[in-house]
């Protein structure tokens, strides 16, 4: 009776995390990374980013303990383009990967050029444990792989907006381990979720990197839909029936608010797996959207919010490519602080490879710089300019100031995003010197790739 009241006592502490083999970390090691990239959320979609409606209570928790990015930039406003530059540090033009990747390409493409290096290529250098689990998106052909490309495990979708149950792809099954299909029950969101913890605690006594690129808030896709099921946001009956809502609504309003509870549950599942194995100070918690919400009027389920910003997902207003990102580092960062200053998701490889002790080749050129200082208080952006451009949008952030256009043959708008960041007033011609600074900045930097930028759906 003894033992038994022991096992159980031992059992007890260790699911609630008073007990744990990784509570004794080196204070030493290499700080773990958990690299969450949610899917075409949109800057008003989250609690602490201003929404009265969406119950986000983990991810404002994680705000609440790290560092709320107000300034935050993807430099690319399409999912595929976006992952490239995060992976590599490097602007789209630079890496080879401009465009959304088709169906095909998501099945047997190459995507991502061979001859770019990603995060997890780095870290196995030194000595890290590597997953991705949830959305790839960047092309699956033989050495595109995430196992191909420097992660030791792989559950996720080749493609992009799967079936959240189906696990659907353009009416093929698109749900991997490893390099093979795999037929797993579930909802999409908490898979992945329960795939990073699982991985967590089998390396929680070495430094890992779990990569966990959620495939939620996309819309859902009819051509994911068996013949006659109904098109509708899917989540487990619990997110709705927390707002009220029936457990089977249809409605686009209450299916997308479930749809964010869920995925807001996932991350949370995340974050107190790393805090009940007390690995709380030795991991970076980052948690950023790849593009705004998409805010096409002609589809209903489209009910995503970019507010207070204009325009959103595939175009370059500050709706498509300023998103929302929470940086939880205890040892870097005070809790509860916010970071005011222009930073992008290029950014993050360079911050995650200096935490690692991790320097870049000399011959390699990265474009994003290492944000710490910017996220502590301690400095002003890394970047004079930040340059960003999508088929045939293009803008340019510099500062206060920002030029913005949605073609190639159009002038560049102007605005001040200090006193107008819903970009409603064009100041072109009232601050012709500043339009022409960033005019010709913009020209300069696009002259290093003459290639035309992929415009493939």
């Amino acid at each position: 009776m003894v033992a038994r009241t022991l096992v159980s006592m031992v059992a007890s502490f260790v699911s609630t995390g008073w007990f744990s083999t990784c509570y004794a970390a080196d204070a030493n090691r290499l700080p773990n990374i958990v690299l969450i990239y949610i899917d075409n959320v949109g800057y008003g979609d989250i609690g602490c980013y201003g929404n009265p409606v969406i119950r986000t209570p983990h991810i404002d928790r994680l705000a609440r303990d790290g560092v709320r990015c107000t300034d935050f930039y993807v430099v690319t406003s399409s999912c595929t383009p976006s992952r490239g530059a995060l992976l590599t540090g490097r602007y789209p033009l630079r890496n080879g990967l401009t465009h959304q990747l088709s169906r095909d390409e998501n099945w047997i493409g190459e995507g991502l050029p061979h001859s770019e290096r990603i995060l997890p290529q780095f870290l196995k250098h030194a000595g890290y444990a590597t997953g991705c689990f949830g959305k790839w998106n960047i092309g699956f052909a033989k050495g595109s792989r995430p196992t191909d490309r420097g992660f030791d495990e792989f559950l996720g979708c080749r493609s992009g907006n799967i079936d959240y149950y189906t696990h659907v792809y353009n009416g093929r099954e698109d749900l991997y381990r490893g390099t093979e299909p795999v037929d797993i029950a579930g909802y999409s969101t908490e898979l992945f979720a329960d795939a990073a913890c699982q991985f967590i605690r089998r390396h929680c006594r070495r430094p890992f990197l779990a990569y966990v690129p959620f495939n939620a808030a996309h819309i859902p896709n009819p051509k994911n839909k068996a013949s006659g099921a109904a098109t509708v946001w899917q989540a487990p009956a619990k997110y709705f029936e927390q707002y009220g809502y029936a457990g089977d609504s249809a409605d686009p309003t209450e299916g997308y608010h479930a749809v964010m509870t869920a995925l807001d549950a996932g991350i949370g599942r995340i974050v107190d797996q790393i805090d009940k194995l007390g690995l709380r100070e030795h991991t970076i918690v980052v948690m950023a959207s790849d593009n705004g919400a998409s805010i096409r009027e002609n589809l209903v389920l489209e009910t995503g919010s970019n507010s207070p910003f204009r325009g959103g997902r595939t175009e370059t207003y500050e709706g498509g490519i300023r998103t929302a990102c929470i940086v939880r580092w205890p040892q870097q960062f005070p809790a509860g602080t916010i970071c005011r200053e222009p930073v992008a998701n290029i950014d993050l490889l360079p911050m995650i490879l200096s935490a690692a002790g991790l320097s870049a080749p000399e011959n390699l050129e990265l474009d994003g710089r290492d944000p710490t200082a910017t996220l502590a208080g301690k400095a002003r952006s890394p970047h004079e300019y930040l340059f960003f451009e999508f088929r045939d949008w293009s803008a340019v952030r510099s500062g206060r100031w920002k030029i913005v256009r949605s073609r190639s043959d159009a002038a560049f708008e102007l605005y001040d995003l200090m006193t107008d960041w819903s970009e409603t007033r064009d100041m072109a011609k009232q601050q012709p010197e500043i339009a022409g600074r960033l005019t010709r900045a913009f020209e300069t930097w696009r002259e290093q790739f003459p290639g035309d930028s992929e415009t493939k759906e």
